[in-house]
């Protein structure tokens, strides 16, 4: 009878690593997924504003000239004042889609991270399985005497 116990007992260690081994494996899946899946995310943005700063800059030279045979016809400076914000909004496109501005944002996300967490914390805390299951079963609740109000008021019983 002892053999058989002792057995079990090892079946069931085994079980265990077995199942704890399957659970880090998967775990660790879902981590890559996930990191793969905000690697995309980010690639559709870069691409998303190499494409915009394509068509802001084609929009900047047609401006450009306009505003440059503009002023060479009327000699009024304020027909090239457009310029200045029009640059600087080009500049910012550029560095953003070439330069080293993803890169410069990405260190000041880790310094939030780092120094002024409280400011991405979620409201509240994070939900924990036990938070999810309440707001699960009120929410049940709330449809069973939502359903019974409208039974009653309708007058089904």
């Amino acid at each position: 009878m002892g053999n058989v116990n002792k057995t079990m007992t090892e079946v069931t260690r085994k079980n265990q690593e077995f199942m704890l081994e399957t659970q880090r494996v998967q775990l660790e899946r879902q981590i890559h997924m996930q990191n793969e899946m905000r690697e995309k995310m980010m690639s559709m943005q870069i691409a998303r504003s190499r494409e915009l700063l394509y068509w802001f800059g084609s929009f900047y030279i047609v401006a450009a000239i306009g505003m440059m045979t503009g002023f060479r016809r009327t000699r009024k400076p304020g027909t090239l004042v457009p310029l200045l914000p029009l640059s600087f909004i080009l500049a910012y496109q550029a560095d953003l889609a070439y330069g080293s501005k993803l890169n410069r944002i990405k260190m000041e996300a880790e310094n939030i991270l780092m120094f002024e967490r409280d400011l991405v914390s979620m409201p509240m805390g994070v939900p924990t399985p036990s938070t999810i299951d309440e707001a699960r079963e009120r929410q049940e609740e709330n449809k069973r005497l939502n359903k019974a109000l409208h039974q009653h008021r309708s007058g089904y019983y």
